[in-house]
């Protein structure tokens, strides 16, 4: 019953936003520009009908699959544009507030007086339409086109110079299932091939749908060749899924790639090496019937403190734990690097990091960007990455 209650409040929470988004922009770009008469009405509505559009593509996500595809481009499209018109507008308003104090300052304020009001209403809802899809525009061919693969070498105190040029490739938050499916996983796979890695990691969030559903989008990740192998950490979004983590976890360890849960598995044998840790997602705790939750203390215990270790923990949070348990560097997502600017300005009041190299103590942390997208088909000053990560040891000073 609590539960029950818990969402019916979410979607209470969620729908009163939305519709306050939605009156806002009516506002805006209907009731100051002064629209009449049909106009006024097929604009009105349209703005109404675009808020059903993203409750019906929430809905239709727990709904029957051929419903969900359906809805899920237009409404995910739309839920994108709708918080970039909001930055948009939101940015003209300060600068029309601006201007008002300044014209007031200066004795000019009949600059923007009743006369000109509805002129000035229309001229800055054009201007916020015209930047919009632009911006759109943008951020949707930054998802339609070739996944750039980014190079960082990463200097690991201890390597053993033996395994000086070792590369890790990262992959995370695929997000398969939602608009993304098999072309864009072969694409994945091809493109990992090609940079011969190492170690293929991928970090959490791979997909959003059920095993069933989602087999055969995935068929290719068996084809991903490297060395030392391929290595799997659950992100939330597996949590998430009909099927549940355990189910995933399950089908994963199916395609040869190895699950790690608390565990640490040594890179290179017998040879002076380094560790590879896994943990599951650190929200992982509240789906106890999934499996364990995070716990570093047990990825990390009985290591030999003279090889390195590498952590794989989908959010950046695990960091300051990581951190205070030496590990050498930690592999994380789960950001999408904010995905839409300015949205990354949210995410860090979540998470730590939300993109890039950094260090906490001793502990270096990389946090990629993303491979996929979830939600809305767009980027926007976040570019999708395949991470090639190069071990370095460290130089004699």
């Amino acid at each position: 019953m609590s539960r029950l209650f818990g969402f019916a409040l979410l979607f209470i929470v969620i729908g009163t936003i939305l519709t306050g988004l939605h009156y806002y922009f009516w506002v805006r770009l209907v009731r100051d520009t002064q629209l009449s008469g049909t106009v006024r009405q097929v604009a009105t509505a349209t703005i109404w009908l675009l808020e059903l559009l993203i409750v019906a593509t929430f809905v239709g996500r727990v709904g029957p699959r051929s419903f969900s595809v359906i809805v899920a481009w237009p409404g995910f499209l739309w839920m994108g544009s709708m918080f970039i018109l909001l930055v948009v507008l939101l940015g003209l308003d300060v600068l029309r507030l601006l201007t008002g104090l300044t014209g007031r300052l200066f004795g000019t304020a009949s600059v923007l007086d009743t006369s000109r009001r509805v002129f000035t209403a229309r001229m800055l809802a054009g201007a916020a339409l015209a930047s919009t899809f632009g911006l759109v525009a943008a951020a949707v061919r930054a998802t339609r086109g070739q996944i750039e693969v980014k190079r960082v070498e990463i200097e690991i105190d201890q390597l053993s110079p033996s395994f000086d040029g070792t590369r890790i490739v990262q992959l995370c938050d695929l997000h398969v299932g939602g608009l993304l499916g098999r072309s864009f996983v072969e694409r994945v796979v091809r493109t990992t091939n090609a940079l011969e890695p190492d170690i293929v990691a991928i970090v959490g969030d791979l997909v959003d749908g059920t095993v069933e559903e989602l087999r055969p989008a995935l068929a290719s990740l068996t084809e991903l060749r490297a060395r030392y192998g391929t290595f799997f950490v659950t992100g939330n979004h597996e949590y998430y899924s009909r099927s549940g983590a355990a189910a995933w976890m399950a089908e994963i360890e199916r395609m040869g790639i190895r699950v790690l849960l608390n565990q640490r598995v040594a890179i290179g044998g017998a040879q002076p090496g380094f560790d590879l840790a896994g943990v599951p997602d650190h929200g992982a705790s509240r789906f106890p019937e999934e499996g364990p939750g995070e716990n570093v203390v047990l990825a990390m215990a009985g290591r030999d403190p003279g090889r390195p270790v590498i952590l794989l923990a989908h959010q950046p949070k695990t960091i300051h734990e990581a951190a205070h348990l030496g590990v050498d560097l930690q592999l994380s997502g789960h950001t999408h690097g904010g995905q839409i600017w300015p949205w990354g300005a949210l995410v860090r009041l979540q998470q730590p990091f939300i993109r890039g190299l950094h260090r906490v103590r001793a502990t270096q942390l990389y946090v990629s960007c993303g491979t996929g997208f979830w939600g809305p088909p767009m980027r926007l000053a976040a570019p999708a990455e395949i991470t090639e990560v190069v071990l370095r040891c460290k130089r004699p000073v």
